[in-house]
Order: structure tokens, then C-alpha cells, then sequence
């Protein structure tokens, strides 16, 4: 490793780390995420569990998520098909930092309505 090199940073344009954000802020992720750490499930399982998620979107998102490390797909190899997903260990170490971002969004949304109506008041 260079000395000479900087750590790291998100801050950093040229950062992958800035990548890592990017796939895990997006709220079908985060969903995805917080409903495997339930419990591996099936793609019905997923579509029925997370209310207005399309077929296309949980498909490419799990596809990012499998191919980043932090959702393994499972193929049962039977017919007809049957195949489930669940959390990597890589997964599992993201898992409670998103469940905590849940929780807080659940706890805190009528006060972030209630700041957007009185903006939207107040600048028209």
C-alpha cells in the first residue's frame, strides 16, 4: 500500500466508495435489505412484502445487490423453478445500520410532512 496515498473518503470524486452509496440509498435496496433480514424469501414473497415495488426494479435490484456481494441468490435447481435470496454476510453487517434508517423514517415522517406542508405555505 502507498504511504503517500490518502485514505479513502465518499468526499472524493474518484472514490468507490461513492458507488456503495449509491446502491445501498436507494429506497428499493434499503427495502430489499430490511425485508431479508426478516428471512430469505422468494421473489412473490419480496413483491407481496414491499407494497409498489415493480417486477422490473426488484429484479434489477436484486441483480445489483447479488452482483455488489450483499444478496446471494439461491437456485434450488427444481422444477419449476425455485429460487430465493437472503442476505450475504457482507448483507447481514449493512443490515442493522438500514433497519435503524427504517425505524427512523417511520418514527419521523408525520414531522417531515409537517415541515414540507409549511414550506411549501410559505414559498408558495
Amino acid at each position: 500500500m502507498d504511504s503517500n496515498k490518502p485514505d479513502p473518503s465518499v468526499f472524493d470524486a474518484e472514490c468507490s466508495a461513492r458507488h456503495a452509496l449509491e446502491l445501498i440509498a436507494s429506497k428499493w435496496a434499503v427495502l430489499i435489505l430490511s425485508a431479508l433480514a426478516e428471512a430469505p424469501m422468494r421473489n412473490g414473497a419480496l413483491m407481496r412484502r414491499i407494497d409498489g415495488i415493480s417486477q422490473k426494479m426488484l429484479t434489477q435490484t436484486l441483480r445489483d445487490l447479488e452482483r455488489n456481494g450483499l444478496v446471494v441468490r439461491e437456485d434450488m435447481k427444481t422444477i419449476p423453478p425455485h429460487v430465493s435470496y437472503r442476505l450475504s454476510e457482507l448483507g447481514w453487517s449493512l443490515s442493522s445500520a438500514l433497519i435503524t434508517l427504517d425505524r427512523w423514517a417511520e418514527h419521523n415522517f408525520p414531522e417531515l410532512d409537517r415541515a414540507k406542508e409549511a414550506y411549501d405555505l410559505q414559498n408558495g
